[in-house]
Parts: structure tokens; sequence; C-alpha cells
């Protein structure tokens, strides 16, 4: 491809896939069939909340963008974008593909009133940190934070748990660990279950709670994130006298030949706040890094914006520390 040679961005089409597929395979030496795939479906059924975009030359697919339209996502008001990948055939680098890519990508978003896209990306990924600080790319201030996906210990809960345990008037014995399965103490205390498309009113009503602000289409789609493109159902809702609680939305993907992914995502985890202090977050965590250890998910990940010190406390308090993750954030020009 020479460098004055044309090209153009059009919207990517199921028949786009493997090709897509095969350009990203170049930068991850593995195929991801599966998360494609199902990025594709999702957004050939809902093109509203969706950007997929190609770059040709040549009639031959040569780089491609997939980014995600939400409301509230990053806790601000309005809709944003989040850039989910973005890749360019080795072959046709250095030609300006990409940042013709994010340029047809800023054209839509103007034209839908969002102001910001948010990516991610290895600190140790220098290409593509270079290409982000060329095209504008600043860092975002928020927090990467994982864990292995093992289960949660116990230890440093075993005193709140006797407290919370006489507090709610639990029969059983918590004082000697020996023999229990790591992480089951919170988890006897409050019932955890997967989460239904029938619990949407009381997410929201929750988050009301905590922001004061009514975020019903933000939890919608992470309802059809957590039910439709993921592949498995990890999401979950903690229940108090048969009202829910609490819940922490994850997702899964699926990777080469329907595999699963080695690391899940937890996007969301929230506690009525007239339930604090009563463990319903702990029971959460630990019911849910139960759930994927079975699944021999190796990891877990999630974000927080840097001055929300009590989900970052709460996170690093259950065994989560920095990543090698850098979170971006781009102005819409």
């Amino acid at each position: 491809m020479s460098s004055n040679e044309e090209f153009h961005s059009r919207p990517l089409a199921a028949d786009d896939l493997d090709r897509v597929i095969e350009i990203d395979n170049h930068y991850t030496g593995r195929r991801r069939d599966g998360f494609y795939r199902k990025r594709l479906e999702a957004a050939l059924a809902e093109p509203q909340n969706f950007v997929f975009l190609g770059c040709e030359s040549n009639a031959t697919l040569q780089g491609f963008l997939l980014a995600r339209l939400q409301e509230g996502e990053y806790g601000t008001p309005g809709r944003t974008a989040s850039m989910d990948a973005i890749g360019v055939d080795p072959g046709a680098t250095a030609h300006g593909m990409g940042r013709s890519l994010l340029e047809a990508l800023d054209g839509i978003a103007r034209h839908k009133g969002i102001r910001a896209i948010h990516t991610r990306a290895d600190w140790r990924n220098s290409p593509m940190l270079q290409f982000f600080a060329r095209s504008g790319f600043l860092l975002a201030p928020r927090l990467s934070l994982e864990r292995d996906a093992g289960y949660l210990e116990d230890a440093e809960f075993a005193e709140d748990m006797i407290a919370e345990a006489g507090r709610l008037g639990d029969a059983n014995d918590y004082s000697d660990a020996d023999g229990d399965q790591r992480g089951a103490f919170a988890r006897d205390l409050v019932p955890c279950r997967s989460m239904q498309q029938s619990d949407l009113a009381a997410i929201v009503k929750i988050d009301r709670k905590i922001t004061g602000n009514e975020h019903q289409n933000y939890y919608q789609q992470k309802l059809t994130e957590a039910f439709d493109e993921s592949a498995v159902r990890v999401s979950l809702v903690a229940e108090q006298d048969d009202h829910v609680v609490g819940f922490a939305m994850a997702r899964v993907d699926f990777g080469e030949f329907d595999r699963i992914e080695p690391a899940a995502v937890l996007d969301s985890i929230a506690v009525d706040p007239d339930f604090t202090h009563h463990l319903i977050g702990t029971a959460l965590l630990s019911q849910l890094l139960a759930n994927l250890s079975a699944l021999q998910i190796e990891q877990v990940r999630s974000e927080a914006d840097a001055e929300h010190f009590e989900v970052l406390r709460f996170l690093q308090r259950n065994g989560f520390a920095l990543s090698q993750r850098l979170a971006f954030v781009r102005e819409v020009g």
C-alpha cells in the first residue's frame, strides 16, 4: 500500500468478521472469534448503541474500530463512547488509517452529542500508547484494578462477620473456620443469586439512592450485555427478606472456539445505603469469585474513578491491586 493510496471508512458488516479477527490476531497472537462475533451481533441488533467502523483499500478491509455508546458510563452525565478495540493490518500502518477511523468516530460522536471517547491499553504496549499520544488522548482520572479469581480470604473480616451474625440473629457458629470453604462466611449471612431481567427496577432504585440520579437506560444496557453478549451469566444480586439489597454486574467474553476468556470484568458493584455494613458487598464479591473460580477463570478486572475512595478502598481491601492497564480519554473535537 503506497502512502498516497486512498482509503475510506464505512460501517462494518457481518461479512467483515473473519477479516477483523485476522487483523486482531496479528497483535494479540490469538483468535478471538467469539468476542468479535458477539460484539458484531450486538451492534447489528442495536445500532444506536454501537459504532463499528471499517477502513478499506482496494476493496479489502485493512482496519477496524469498535466502540460502545452508553448513557451514564464513567459516572458522567449524558452519553459517552467507549472504544473497545482498534486495529490496522501491519502492512497498512503509518498511512493514517487509524487516525481516519478516529476521525470517523469523532464525526458520529459529535452528531450524537457525545463529548468524550474513553479507552484503555496496557502500559507496555508502546505502539498503541504512541498512537494514543499522537491522537490527543490523555490519561483519564480512573484506576484499573485486578486480582486473581481465587476465593476471597475471610481472615480480615472474621470479627466483623461474627458481630454481624449476632445483629442478624444468625444461628450458625462462625467461631471456627476449619473445614469451611474460603469466602463462605459472608455468603452464609447474605444469600446471593443470579441476576434476572426482572431485577432491573430494584437495581435502578439502589443506584438512585446512591447517586440521586436516574440511570434506567444505562442499567438496561448493562443487563443486555450480561444476558446477551457475555459468554456466561455471572452477574448477581444479594437479598435480605426477599428484597434485593445489592448487586454485582460482571461479564465474561468468549474467546477462540467459544472457549471462555481467562479474565472477567466487574462493571458495577453497589449496596443499598440502608444495608451498608451488613457485609452485602463482601458476600457479592465472595460469591462472584467462587463462581468465576469454578469456571476456571483466572482473573477479574475492574475500574473506578480516582476520587471514588470508598469503592477503591473496598476493592483494594478485597485483594484488588493496580493493573498494568491505563485508562485514557479524548475530547471529541
